[in-house]
């Protein structure tokens, strides 16, 4: 039977700042959610592990934050403060409890321990060794309690080369060999605002083990380091890059691949309201209904698996062609065009704009909700929705 844990302790404070989500505003009824009554313990802090627990949150589990004194998480005060906390710290920590504690200090170390013994999964993105250091590593905690998952994430992972070397998302797809593969017009790799590194690496990856883990504990087995490196998932799921050195020893150039701009069945244009529109027009049978919406049915045979060279002069003067005919109309009207054809056409929208559209409103996913200190803010719903 799993303990009370209680709010207690000079070092102790709970901090109710956060929303949580209520039983049926954004996830479906409490009685679904596959992780109730799984407790994590977390110790992560910026954007890959609190963003991975929150993930689990959404799934019922429960997470307590625990943030060491003083200024805490850093993500508290990253980035605009409107008065008490930042905008990104509540983005990621949707769902959970928080609690001061200091593993420096033996007594608060202790009380952690204590935790352990009530948790399911301990969370902590530190530098390896860390922990060790701290006196709380797999190593101590799994004796205490065999059947524990363990999640570490870190840049190049617990061992090798790299371990001990610093590094955040820019790094880390710099050596997978994704940042070199997302050129702009000027040839200089372009960031990406998705940090797919810490994101796609850290916590995708980070849930995918802990699930895995916990699966395995349920069937009968012992407790699971989950050693995640963010580099190593990040490379692990760069699949055309390595399908093209597989195939000519290479990778394609940037801007020339398949799925890169290569062809002019995916690929971007310009409205002439200086806006874009996403071509994915990949199978055949979507091609040829955008030719048709473009009034140029002589382009149907111009795709690119009917023969073109990816990349190729060809394939770049129908892109060309097509170049000139989205500059004609604005972004709307050739929303409007392409809205009933089926075939893989779409706007490219902001983030303001994708707020406030039916697609994500429909479903639910996006509400304004008031926070204590910070006012009305957006936010979007958990990714997963489960059904009994």
């Amino acid at each position: 039977m799993r303990t009370t844990l209680h709010m207690h302790g000079p070092w102790r404070i709970k901090i109710v700042r956060v929303p949580t989500y209520e039983s049926g505003q954004f996830m479906t009824q409490s009685v679904v959610q596959p992780l109730l009554g799984i407790r994590i313990l977390d110790l992560t802090r910026l954007l890959p592990g609190p963003v991975a627990t929150m993930q689990l949150a959404g799934m019922g589990a429960e997470v307590i934050k625990i943030e060491e004194p003083g200024l805490g998480d850093y993500a508290r005060s990253m980035g605009h403060v409107r008065n008490e906390v930042s905008q990104f710290f509540i983005a990621v920590n949707r769902g959970k409890r928080f609690l001061r504690l200091d593993l420096k200090d033996a007594a608060q170390r202790d009380e952690f321990l204590r935790m352990v013994d009530d948790a399911d999964v301990v969370i902590e993105g530190f530098r390896p060794g860390v922990m060790d250091k701290l006196g709380v590593g797999w190593e101590t905690l799994k004796k205490r309690k065999p059947d524990l998952v363990m999640c570490a994430i870190s840049g190049y992972g617990q061992d090798g080369p790299l371990a001990q070397t610093a590094g955040h998302d820019i790094n880390y797809i710099g050596y997978a060999g994704m940042l070199e593969q997302n050129v702009g017009p000027d040839g200089i790799p372009a960031l990406p605002n998705l940090q797919i590194g810490d994101l796609l690496g850290g916590a995708q990856t980070a849930v995918q083990g802990i699930l895995a883990a916990l699966l395995a504990v349920k069937m009968g087995g012992p407790g699971r380091f989950v050693d995640v490196s963010m580099t190593d998932a990040v490379f692990a799921h760069n699949i055309m890059p390595l399908v093209a050195v597989n195939n000519f020893g290479k990778p394609a150039l940037p801007g020339q691949d398949l799925l890169t701009g290569g062809v002019p069945c995916y690929n971007v244009y310009r409205t002439s309201d200086n806006r874009f529109m996403a071509v994915g027009a990949l199978e055949l049978k979507f091609w040829e209904g955008c030719c048709d919406v473009l009034g140029r049915p002589d382009l149907k045979a111009k795709h690119w698996a009917r023969g073109q060279q990816i990349g190729g002069a060809d394939a770049m003067a129908v892109k060309a062609e097509l170049d000139t005919i989205f500059a004609q109309e604005t972004l709307a009207a050739w929303t409007q065009k392409f809205t009933a054809a089926d075939c893989c056409v779409t706007p490219i929208l902001r983030t303001d704009e994708a707020i406030r559209h039916p697609l994500f409103n429909g479903r639910g996913v996006v509400k304004l909700v008031a926070h204590d200190t910070e006012g009305d803010y957006w936010q979007i719903s958990p990714s997963i929705k489960f059904r009994a």
